[in-house]
């Protein structure tokens, strides 16, 4: 190697450790926080499911027979046009002997669902329904488009939450702030529960479904780095 390339090298390795450390700056300080609102949310969606269940020593005669009956329900429901009207499957059970040890018999149980947000047509073609049909749940709850209005003014409200509290801390502090990280969840949960409405309807087929309301909630969390 070069005499003056050489001395070049190590002249620049003793200027190098030599040279004074750069200090790091000190890390900045960051609080995690979150804050939530809620808002309310018409239950304006009906939906119901029914069913009907047979037991029979034939197997094919218990077929036809609860078949039948969904197919008399899907055309008594076929003039109520603003209602959504779907079979939800069929099961077969054997039913066996008190010992266990033979079948004597099958049980059949098929079922259809009610999806409506007109409330009254709904209420009354399960008042028609129930005349061969048991009713297994009805629940009411706000339709996608109610729910994303009320989840939009709540996550607004949230955020100002956030906010606000994030200038308290701050200036608690003497400092201000910049937000570095933010997450948005939302939740529900109807007001007028499933049962209730569910067993309303059992004991009266023209009791009218009363949708009530479902408080959206959402919560807004993240960090916040304070700053002079």
């Amino acid at each position: 190697m070069n005499r003056k390339l050489t001395f070049a090298l190590l002249a620049a390795t003793l200027i190098a450790l030599s040279a004074p450390a750069v200090a790091k700056p000190p890390a900045a300080t960051t609080i995690d926080l979150s804050a939530d609102a809620g808002s309310k949310a018409e239950n304006d969606l009906g939906r119901a499911q029914l069913f009907f269940e047979a037991q029979d020593t034939d197997a094919a005669a218990l077929a036809s027979k609860v078949n039948r009956a969904i197919a008399d329900a899907l055309q008594t429901a076929r003039p109520f046009t603003s209602v959504m009207t779907s079979t939800s499957g069929s099961h077969t059970y054997p039913v066996h002997s008190k010992d266990g040890k033979r079948v004597e018999g099958w049980r059949m149980r098929s079922s259809i669902e009610l999806e409506s947000r007109d409330i009254s047509a709904l209420s009354s073609l399960i008042g028609e329904l129930q005349q061969s049909l048991m009713i297994s749940s009805v629940n009411m709850q706000p339709a996608p488009d109610t729910r994303a209005k009320a989840a939009n003014v709540a996550a607004v409200d949230a955020i100002r939450a956030f906010e606000a509290r994030a200038e308290v801390l701050a200036n608690a502090l003497g400092k201000h702030y910049r937000i570095r990280h933010l997450s948005v969840q939302h939740g529900g949960s109807p007001v007028y529960p499933m049962m209730r409405v569910s067993a309303m309807m059992a004991e009266d087929a023209s009791a009218p479904l009363q949708g009530g309301q479902s408080e959206i909630t959402v919560t807004v969390s993240g960090t916040i780095e304070l700053i002079d």
